[in-house]
């Protein structure tokens, strides 16, 4: 499954423990990361300093689900599975 355009829930709902750069402590959830850009879209894509949690980090049906809101939810819940 492609990443659908403008979505960005996974830069947004978990948290991410690694360094990202300008967010040296990671993110927590719910925090939209600081690399995240107005369209969506990450700013470190492809890039040597992109975290290896999101290099990672591949879309599929059962996470993405339909919607953003599906996103988010699914991502949501995950996080207080594993935090």
């Amino acid at each position: 499954m492609a990443c659908r355009a403008g979505c960005g829930a996974c830069c947004i709902a978990p948290s991410i423990s690694s360094p990202i750069p300008g967010m040296p402590q990671g993110k927590p959830a719910g925090v939209r990361c600081i690399q995240l850009d107005e369209n969506h879209l990450c700013r470190l894509f492809g890039q040597p300093e992109r975290p290896a949690v999101c290099e990672q980090f591949s879309a599929t049906a059962s996470i993405c689900g339909e919607t953003y809101e599906d996103a988010v939810y699914q991502l949501q819940w995950l996080e207080q599975q594993t935090g």
